[in-house]
């Protein structure tokens, strides 16, 4: 009878970690998601991506978190026909024997910023024709690239602020020039980030000259690829967005940070009786015309960029003109219990276990809708 129940339960597999600047935020994501999944109608399976890439089963969050010796070597296929967890029988770091872990049903990906968010992972699970939660490759990849995003929304009529793009090596080869050509588009602040990272990691306020450069410095740390945004008096505001073809989206939050601005710090960091501790007002303080405004923008925004399951779309409203911008979408929120995204939806009226089964829902509907494509093509048919 257990066997049974056993094979009745849809097997997830919550895949966290990775070789990402944002690893750690990533564990405490995966920990409420699996605390969360509701273990009558779930086997849930961990899968933990170390900082250097390798794949590990088990005990993962202690693996990960502690370097606790508790996790075993595993790995995914890129092959349609097993939808197998595999496990790695390693002889001094060379497979030499594969074994079945167990077969997954869907993938939850809590995989934030490079090498999860930005399309790499769903490749493979593409691959693999495993169904999984969130964007595909594409609306992934683009919603990882501050660059690329802001682009597609141009290209769409959505508001962005002015920005500029630049590149490690120009910064590091021509400094002087790079600084005065900034200035001479943009006025201070400005904010310099790296194109493809979230959580506000590299990201830098710049009030003058030489916090620009170093603001520059930080940013070319983590990414290739920088971008420079306008900075304005503005109130920061966020929207979840939920769906595939025909996505809804939540109540309108505010973020109203202590610190210079939202950073890593105040997201993660710092302690709720803390002086610095960011206020988060559950909806938002304006009036209902904007916010049907602004909840019809962050909708535009997630089809625009083709992106599915979940995202969390961040909007800058400037309090000297009343004008507002989207500022960016992350397709793989923070997902812990007092994340932004889950919180909205909580205001919404959808609670934290049920997002959890939408989401699962969508994957496996969008999975059977990409089956039914036909994928060959003969002259003879047509």
């Amino acid at each position: 009878m257990e066997d049974k129940d056993r094979q009745q339960k849809i097997r997830v597999g919550v895949i966290f970690g990775g070789r990402s600047g944002e690893h750690e935020v990533s564990l405490q994501s995966a920990r409420s998601v699996m605390e969360a999944l509701d273990k009558e109608k779930y086997e849930v399976i961990p899968v933990g991506i170390t900082k250097e890439g390798r794949w590990v089963t088990g005990d993962v969050l202690a693996a990960l978190a502690d370097g606790a010796d508790t996790a075993v070597p595993a790995a995914l296929l890129p092959d349609p026909h097993s939808s197998a967890l595999l496990r790695l029988g390693l002889e001094t770091a060379v497979p030499v024997s594969l074994s079945s872990v167990t077969e997954l049903d869907v993938i939850f990906p809590v995989l934030h910023g490079p090498y999860g968010e930005d399309g790499t992972v769903q490749g493979l699970l593409e691959l693999a024709g495993i169904p999984y939660v969130g964007a595909g490759v594409v609306g992934s990849a683009v919603g990882m690239d501050k660059a690329i995003f802001k682009h597609v929304m141009t290209a769409n009529n959505l508001p962005v602020l002015p920005w500029a793009l630049l590149t490690r090596h120009e910064w590091e080869q021509r400094p002087t020039a790079v600084l005065a050509n900034l200035e001479a588009r943009l006025h201070y602040p400005m904010f310099a980030k790296p194109a493809n990272l979230g959580s506000s990691v590299g990201i830098s306020k710049c009030d003058d000259r030489d916090s620009l450069r170093a603001g520059l410095a930080e940013a070319a740390r983590y990414d290739r690829r920088i971008i420079v945004e306008q900075g304005i008096n503005a109130r920061e505001l966020e929207i979840s967005v939920l769906g595939n073809e025909d996505p809804i989206a939540s109540v309108v939050g505010e973020v109203r940070p202590r610190r210079a601005f939202y950073d890593y710090v105040a997201k993660y960091l710092t302690e709720p009786d803390s002086e610095e501790y960011s206020d988060l007002i559950i909806p938002a303080d304006i009036d209902a015309d904007l916010a049907s405004t602004l909840r019809a923008l962050a909708t535009a925004a997630y089809k625009a960029i083709d992106c599915a399951g979940l995202g969390r779309v961040d909007l800058l409203l400037d309090k000297d003109t009343g004008e507002f911008y989207i500022n960016e979408i992350n397709t793989i929120p923070g997902f812990t219990r007092i994340s932004m995204y889950p919180k909205l939806w909580e205001a919404t009226g959808v609670s934290y276990p049920d997002l959890l089964d939408r989401l699962v829902e969508l994957a496996l509907a969008r999975y059977e809708e990409k089956s039914s494509l036909q994928t060959s093509f003969s002259v003879l048919e047509a």
